[in-house]
């Protein structure tokens, strides 16, 4: 059969009579063919087809109503709306009814969102679906031993998942295979294709021209149930890149760059959309890191059009097919030209310099130039204990061979590391490459230890030997995040990320007052030299190395495919239904923390040794906001216990609380609850008796996870309200009767001493939201419709 670019070429030729009626533009054209040349989503799923029919349907139908040129975010974001012609569209306010293409699941909050699904009693999910195992492995020894370690100790929760992934028709790749984020971007993701994924940087596959967006298991639940999502319309950050990278600057400057602009919640509620003539000086692997990274910004999603860098990638990575459709359709790939961002960023990429971001926050940005002069200045410890490179961000066959370039340099030197170092490769396509192209053993004789193809350290799988916690000290790594505690636990580890290349020659020199592009390194013959910049293909020349074969499809009858959970699992735990709203306001609530500065996920739910009570709900509430910090002394875990007036851990005092009947609140500052998507942030305040969460601001995706879950995420109406309000007061919440979308709540501040104050509440509730909360949570209300 003649190729499908060649089948269009021929239609037009041949045929203008068609070509006039269907309209001039060749992609109408293309659309008339796209169910004779149909082109699977993926190698696995090979009856799943991308529809950029539909796609180019629902942008005709929404650029005929609001008349304007679209962005490319628009483009795909309004090309997978559920009724394109009455959804009402207005960037950041109204809520959008969309259709995703499939659904990505990592193990650690696959558990949770298949003890869900299993609750709604459906057959088989609705779209395309696969469950990674990259979290449950601890960095130990090094990758096989880690690995063999991981299987043993995790087979209850990997069974389970492989069990209920057969069941119901989820894709399921076993743990080895790498992290998802890669796995997704070398398989799944592809221009134009609406993602959404339970981790924070699903992002990752807007390099590859997607809108891929992190969500919560119960949103994944919503989906993968045929459900449309909702999804707040985000607005646009435009970031138009110039120039050209070169030398030491890397892809991943650009977000270390755009973090200190925009900070960790300049973000929220947006997409940013690269755009600009510097774009095609960036790999698609590079553009992936980029918007990997996004997350840390708080936005939605990033994205970067298609190009002739995705095309290359889809290519190496076996799937010309959709490169060539891709290709057709590339209109609806790109932004329009004249369209608005409602704000615009620009960087000159041959002005930018190497970045290096912290400590305890991505969006303290600094110039490596200049981190060791102010490192000095602030009392960060200089010598650099440990380096690290991979993780989702930056563990692409072009990161490891810029890493191996300089690794290179320093042992024609004979120099090793003084740093320790590690090196984690992002899948096992990747791990099997940089082995037969020789990185792999170079980074091991500069002193490196490979691990496995997982998460690693960058979420707190480390089991870190070399020091104490509470001791200080410093470590560079090329991952996206690093909050205080969040590699290792110890909250004096003054964690800094850059690129790996930046890495590996900061670990070489063992200081963060080494800058590779002006200073030199002493070799072993004592001779000075200086590292030049790294320059490394970006795709290997030869083809990938696909390694062992780590993918399980489901079966085409699994009816007899039994899914078990025992009543005596401490890993594992079937759910109850949250109560329903009893219909009345909610009065005299205790506060059960009143929390100082930043409160991310991981202070609300720990990763790390938690990481295995990811499928048990009352285990993993154990951790419940044991890294927040309490205003009333400054202490984490360590709360008032209202009635007996004794300071104790958060969650006990939470299960004395529930215990005797008492409903309480939390309360928060600015950007409550950014960081990683998990819902377990959401459903423990739920499952130990919590009713609202009352803060300054939120991060996204913990907003609508609250909301998922029954529980009230409401903000001061005034900022300032925060500080009227002490952890001895009770709260009462009125209005919910009339609970209505944009309408404020009502809250009585109850001071011990009888005097009250009131102030107003607000919420960003939809009339579906509301609905989730009367019935006591969205899988409750998604029941009482399949009852209906």
């Amino acid at each position: 059969m003649a190729p499908y670019s060649l089948l269009v070429t021929r239609l037009q030729g041949f045929f203008p009579f068609l070509k006039k009626a269907l309209g001039v533009r060749q992609y109408h054209v293309a659309s008339v063919l796209c169910q004779r040349a149909k082109v699977a989503m993926s190698h696995f799923e090979p009856n799943e087809y991308i529809r950029y029919d539909l796609l180019e349907k629902n942008i005709d139908i929404v650029r005929k109503r609001l008349n304007r040129p679209l962005t490319l975010s628009e483009k795909i974001v309004y090309g997978h709306l559920d009724d394109p012609a009455k959804q009402e569209i207005e960037r950041g306010k109204t809520y959008l009814r969309l259709r995703p293409d499939r659904v990505a699941m990592q193990d650690a909050t696959a558990q949770m969102a298949m003890l869900q699904f299993i609750s709604s009693g459906l057959p088989k999910v609705a779209v395309p679906s696969t469950i990674h195992c990259d979290h449950l492995i601890e960095a130990q020894l090094g990758g096989e031993k880690d690995l063999r370690r991981a299987k043993d100790i995790n087979q209850e929760v990997y069974n389970f998942l492989a069990t209920a992934g057969a069941k119901y028709g989820v894709g399921f790749w076993r743990p080895g295979s790498g992290i998802i984020h890669q796995i997704i971007l070398e398989n799944y993701a592809y221009p134009g294709v609406l993602l959404i994924g339970t981790d924070s940087h699903t992002p990752n596959g807007g390099g590859l021209g997607g809108i891929c967006i992190g969500v919560g298991g119960a949103d994944a639940v919503d989906v993968m149930a045929g459900i449309p999502w909702e999804l707040k319309c985000p607005k646009v950050i435009g970031v138009k890149l110039t120039g050209s990278l070169s030398g030491w600057t890397s892809p991943k400057d650009v977000i270390l760059k755009v973090a200190g602009i925009l900070t960790v919640k300049g973000g929220t509620g947006a997409i940013v959309e690269y755009h600009g003539p510097g774009v095609d000086s960036i790999s698609c692997t590079g553009m992936a890191t980029i918007c990997n990274m996004g997350a840390e910004i708080g936005a939605t999603t990033s994205v970067f059009p298609y190009n002739h860098r995705m095309k290359k990638y889809l290519s190496k990575t076996g799937r010309e097919d959709i490169a060539k459709l891709a290709d057709e359709y590339k209109d609806h790939l790109v932004p329009d030209p004249g369209c608005h961002y409602d704000q615009l960023i620009e960087i000159n990429l041959n002005e930018l310099k190497p970045h290096i971001n912290g400590p305890f926050t991505p969006d303290l940005a600094h110039p490596v130039a200049e981190v060791g002069t102010v490192a000095e200045k602030e009392g960060w410890p200089l010598d650099i204990r440990v380096g690290l490179i991979g993780s989702c961000t930056n563990s692409s066959y072009e990161d490891m061979g810029r890493s191996a370039a300089v690794a290179k340099q320093a042992l024609a030197h004979g120099l090793k590391c003084k740093s320790q170092f590690t090196i984690t490769p992002g899948s096992e396509q990747i791990r099997a490459t940089i082995e037969r192209d020789g990185y792999a053993q170079i980074l091991r004789e500069v002193g490196g230890i490979v691990l496995a193809n997982a998460c690693g350290p960058c979420i707190g799988q480390w089991d870190r030997k070399d020091i104490k916690k509470g001791e200080k000290n410093t470590i560079v790594t090329s991952y996206n995040r690093n909050f205080t505690g969040r590699n290792d636990a110890n909250p004096e580890t003054h964690a800094f990320v850059t690129s790996p290349e930046i890495v590996t020659a900061l670990a070489i020199a063992g200081t963060l007052k080494f800058n590779p592009e002006t200073d030199f390194l002493t070799g072993k013959d004592g001779k000075k030299f200086k590292l030049e910049a790294p320059d490394a293909d970006e795709l290997p020349r030869a083809e990938f190395d696909p390694g062992q074969d780590t993918y399980q499809h489901p079966p085409k009858d699994s009816s007899g495919q039994r899914v078990d959970v025992s009543p005596t699992s401490q890993r594992l735990q079937l759910l109850e239904p949250f109560d329903k709203w009893d219909g009345k306001d909610l009065e005299d609530l205790q506060i059960l923390i009143k929390v100082k500065g930043k409160c991310t996920t991981d202070h609300i739910s720990a990763a790390g040794p938690w990481l295995k009570f990811r499928g048990h709900l009352d285990n993993i509430s154990n951790n419940l906001l044991i890294g927040a910090i309490n205003i009333e002394n400054g202490k984490a875990n360590s709360v008032r216990n209202a009635v007996t007036q004794e300071f104790g851990p958060v969650p006990d005092t939470a299960r004395y609380y529930k215990k005797h009947g008492i409903r309480w609140v939390v309360i928060g500052d600015e950007n409550y609850g950014e960081g990683s998507s998990r819902e377990h942030a959401a459903l423990e305040p739920r499952h130990l008796g919590g009713r609202a969460i009352i803060t300054k601001s939120f991060a996204r995706i913990h907003e609508t996870n609250l909301k998922k879950q029954g529980l009230l995420p409401l903000t001061f109406a005034d900022p300032a309200d925060y500080n009227k309000i002490h952890p001895v007061d009770k709260l009462t919440i009125q209005g919910l009767k009339d609970f209505a979308p944009g309408k404020p709540l009502k809250c009585i501040i109850k001071h011990p001493n009888g005097t009250q104050e009131t102030i107003l509440l607000n919420h960003t509730f939809n009339e579906t939201q509301i609905e989730w909360f009367r019935a006591g949570s969205a899988l409750n209300r998604m029941k009482e419709l399949q009852q209906q």
